[in-house]
């Protein structure tokens, strides 16, 4: 399998192996998933244990540090595992640290409460126990194999390991399973930095047998593929692909956090298009998308590889990501063909109205947060409009969305976002997108009236006139505001009355 589809007139971006604490660089991994990056030499050889080539101070948090020392003090053996070590060791920012020992969890709690830290008894069935100082947590758990996972989720059974490396077999990725400890350095038996250097995310042992113990990991490969940049191994993506039916034992919960990590990760195309075939079990809307060529002098790609680059090129926030992904999605569905002297000529009118359709079913499918299934749709509905740069355009675009100056800056960055993924003659829409973000700024600054909320009269000012409580106060306000709008009425209370006034005698 390749890294992903690319657009060749694009910079690459290598994944990065780093021991600062910035951003993955702006490019992608190797092509191959098996390429070392050109000009570096592969000094990490797969299957070391202990590394005295790494960096041997990485950014542990205090607490994690005493409670290393807390540990080795009542006579056990302790490491920092997990994602701790993979985020540290690539430069990332550094979030939970976990924790494993040789001690049995009540050994690790009596420590703890001696050395004046709570204890949180989360999940002591599988070993693991929360510590807490200062209100800061930390999951300590005992070295343990699995048994099998009859519910694909969780172990029927867990046995204390003997050692650290007996522990980490058990992780699903190789980059997943290393430990670190500040004074005996990193543990990596299975090669997980040079798989890390090479960019490339791998199964801990037989692939099939991880995704068949909880099949999220599935999911988690597409995750860490969009947030890291790495390329599949081979074995693994068939894996997942061969054991995807089983992600119909993942709860809709745990699906739905996965996803949106997914769509927020900042190598987002390429893992989408690397990863469709596996995402359409989750999201079979996407099947239709691929392949779906937009035979019009605006596109260059099919549907699906224009949303992932709209998608790459929106802030990586749930709201403009989602509804990027969603916004073309009714363009299969809408598709018919036109015959012109030039040839067949594809169109998608509808399109958007389709795409909301899907979208809510999806979002209704999955436990979407009630804000997202609120926000999205207008958003999506409005993604292909025509917004002229004008004050008066961007004030009745903003009366449509509510007066929600959030949602209007963030259909900004979707149609700015989807200017640049059209054919190349299509950018320069990408200045008009940015255009209307300033116009908003500058009609908020005027404080200009955009919905009737921000009129000089109400409701009770029109029923006054004599017109009583029905739609007909509605209409004759909107009809105000769309006056004031084309600046034909000053938005000043006397002027308002009497235009509406006419407006009712013109009417009754």
């Amino acid at each position: 399998m390749t890294a992903a589809h690319r657009n060749p007139n694009t910079s690459p971006r290598p994944y990065r192996f780093s021991n600062d604490a910035s951003r993955p660089s702006d490019a992608t991994k190797p092509d191959e998933t098996v390429a070392v990056r050109a000009g570096r030499e592969n000094k990490f050889a797969p299957g070391e244990a202990i590394r005295d080539d790494l960096p041997q101070a990485l950014p542990l948090p205090l607490a994690a540090h005493d409670a290393l020392e807390i540990i080795e003090e009542a006579g056990g053996e302790a490491w920092c595992v997990g994602g701790f070590v993979r985020d540290a060791l690539l430069g990332r920012p550094i979030h939970d640290v976990d924790i494993a020992t040789s001690l049995p969890w009540p050994a690790v709690q009596e420590a703890f409460r001696d050395a004046g830290w709570g204890t949180v008894e989360t999940g002591v069935a599988h070993g693991t126990l929360t510590v807490v100082r200062d209100g800061e947590p930390l999951e300590i758990t005992t070295y343990r194999t699995d048994g099998t996972y009859s519910d694909g989720r969780h172990p029927d059974s867990v046995t204390q390991a003997s050692s650290i490396e007996e522990d980490l077999k058990r992780r699903d990725f190789t980059i997943n399973a290393l430990a670190y400890h500040p004074a005996r350095g990193i543990i990596d038996p299975f090669g997980g930095v040079a798989d890390m250097e090479r960019g490339v995310l791998r199964s801990v042992g037989d692939p099939t047998t991880r995704f068949s113990e909880d099949a999220l990991r599935i999911l988690r490969a597409c995750r860490f593929a969009s947030q890291l940049g790495v390329a599949i191994d081979p074995a693994t993506f068939e894996a997942m692909i061969a054991c995807k039916n089983l992600l119909r034992q993942v709860s809709g919960e745990r699906v739905y956090r996965e996803l949106e990590r997914f769509v927020c990760g900042d190598y987002v195309h390429d893992a989408l298009m690397a990863c469709v075939d596996v995402l359409a079990f989750v999201l079979p809307e996407l099947v239709a998308m691929k392949g779906c060529a937009q035979v019009t002098k605006y596109h260059i790609y099919d549907v699906l590889e224009h949303t992932a680059w709209v998608v790459q090129r929106t802030p990586p926030e749930p709201l403009q990501r989602w509804s990027a992904l969603f916004h073309d999605m009714g363009k299969p569905a809408a598709a018919f063909f036109e015959e012109t002297d030039e040839g067949p000529v594809e169109h998608f009118y509808g399109h958007a109205a389709v795409s909301v359709s899907l979208a809510c079913g999806i979002m209704h499918r999955l436990p979407f947060p009630a804000w997202l299934r609120r926000d999205v749709p207008p958003l999506v509905r409005a993604h292909d409009d025509v917004v002229p740069p004008n004050a008066r355009a961007v004030r009745r675009m903003l009366g449509r969305l509510g007066g929600r100056t959030d949602l209007f800056a963030a259909l900004c960055d979707i149609k700015r976002a989807d200017a640049l993924a059209q054919a190349p003659f299509c950018a320069p829409r990408a200045d008009t997108a940015d255009e209307l973000r300033a116009l908003m700024e500058q009609i908020l600054e005027e404080e200009a009236a955009f919905t009737v909320k921000h009129l000089a009269i109400n409701g009770r000012d029109i029923m006054a006139l004599g017109v009583a409580a029905s739609p007909e106060v509605g209409r004759l306000l909107d009809a105000c505001l769309d006056a004031v709008i084309d600046e034909r009425v000053p938005n000043e209370r006397e002027e308002l009355l009497a235009f509406a006034e006419k407006l009712r005698r013109e009417t009754s």
